[in-house]
């Protein structure tokens, strides 16, 4: 029965599952507030269950330290975000889906994660500690990958792209599998700090982690079936309408990394700013690096291009990202001053997207 208690909106979800196949028809023909009530109610759901696959995540994080427990945060925060893009792109053709899901999902990383957190955890500790070593590391990982997957992909022309996709997909696999590596074998230090702990205070029943994964797995599927719905309703009320088209990728972004928000502002408020190094910048390099790999292959399979070219606008707002988050995560300390940089930069990236030029 606790179990049961504890796992209340995976049970909601499942019942709002139910109802969302037996009317999103009927709410896709009345429209209106209708539509986009019976929308919020599967966002709703969609993002409950993927706190739930985050709190599963977090306690086998705990047990298992770091660097693996963050590793653990971010593949469940991925698998749920490419879980949902595979599903919206069975809907309406949308070519650029792909592209401003990781780029939203990069913002949200290191500018809102990291900008929230290290205003948190400055305002209380003056500035928190870590290891910069992880800063670096992940740094150079995510602009090579992201200039593999995101910049050089404007300069090929349309009769090479299955070569390069080919070639894009053994690359990133290759520098994944690597960096897995060196994160949990040679280099395992660099992901660590020692003034890192926590107590399992949240999971006193000590279940077994054979049934936090078996929970975390089936609300994936769950996931995937609410997604199908959330993409009627998404494409119907976007339809003829004057929303920003990069909404769908917005909210993807958003329902993986609401709940790594949540970890990473605990973290920062118990002065365990490594955790949130790892979960902000880990999490940005598994979405490009475990992501395109698997946006591309379906590509190669339907036999259709998917533009993973970066806009300029999104160009220029990846460069000052980067750009800061290499000055500020230079000398092993964070405070409120680079957090509000980093949250400046994601307050502009809200504004592009409400203008629709994102």
């Amino acid at each position: 029965m606790k179990i049961f208690r504890s796992e209340t909106p995976i049970l909601l979800a499942l019942i709002v599952l139910l109802l969302g196949f037996t009317f999103e028809h009927s709410a896709v023909e009345h429209g209106g507030p209708i539509l986009w009530g019976t929308l919020l109610v599967i966002l709703t759901a969609v993002i409950g269950v993927a706190f739930r696959i985050a709190h599963h995540a977090e306690v086998l994080a705990i047990r298992l330290g770091e660097p693996y427990g963050t590793l653990i945060l971010t593949l469940a925060a991925v698998s749920v975000e490419v879980v949902i893009l595979i599903v919206l792109l069975q809907g309406s053709p949308n070519p650029t889906l792909a592209r401003d899901t990781v780029f939203s999902a990069v913002m949200f990383d290191i500018n809102g994660i990291l900008g929230l957190a290290a205003i948190v955890g400055g305002l209380k500790h003056g500035s928190s500690k870590y290891n910069v070593d992880s800063a670096n590391s992940f740094i150079a990982m995510l602009l090579v990958a992201i200039g593999i997957g995101m910049f050089i992909p404007d300069f090929v022309p349309s009769a090479q792209w299955q070569i390069y996709s080919v070639f894009s997909i053994v690359i990133m696999a290759v520098m994944y599998t690597a960096f897995l590596r060196l994160q949990t074998v040679e280099h395992r230090n660099f992901f660590e700090y020692s003034a890192d702990t926590e107590d399992e205070a949240h999971d006193v029943a000590r279940s077994p982690n054979a049934l936090h994964v078996g929970i975390m797995l089936g609300a994936i599927v769950l996931v995937g079936l609410l997604s199908e719905v959330l993409s009627v309703l998404l494409d119907a009320g976007l339809e003829n309408s004057s929303l920003p088209k990069s909404i769908p990728a917005v909210l993807v972004a958003l329902i993986s990394a609401s709940p790594e928000i949540l970890t990473a502002l605990r973290a920062a408020q118990h002065d365990r700013m490594q955790t949130t190094v790892n979960i902000a910048l880990g999490a940005s390099l598994a979405t490009v690096l475990l992501t395109l790999p698997v946006i591309e292959a379906i590509a190669l399979f339907s036999g259709e291009r998917i533009e993973m070219a970066l806009t300029p606008v999104q160009g220029g707002m990846l460069l000052l990202t980067f750009l800061a988050v290499m000055n500020n995560l230079h000398d092993g300390e964070t405070n409120a001053i680079e957090g509000i940089s980093h949250f400046a930069l994601f307050a502009a990236f809200i504004a592009l997207v409400m203008l629709g030029l994102v």
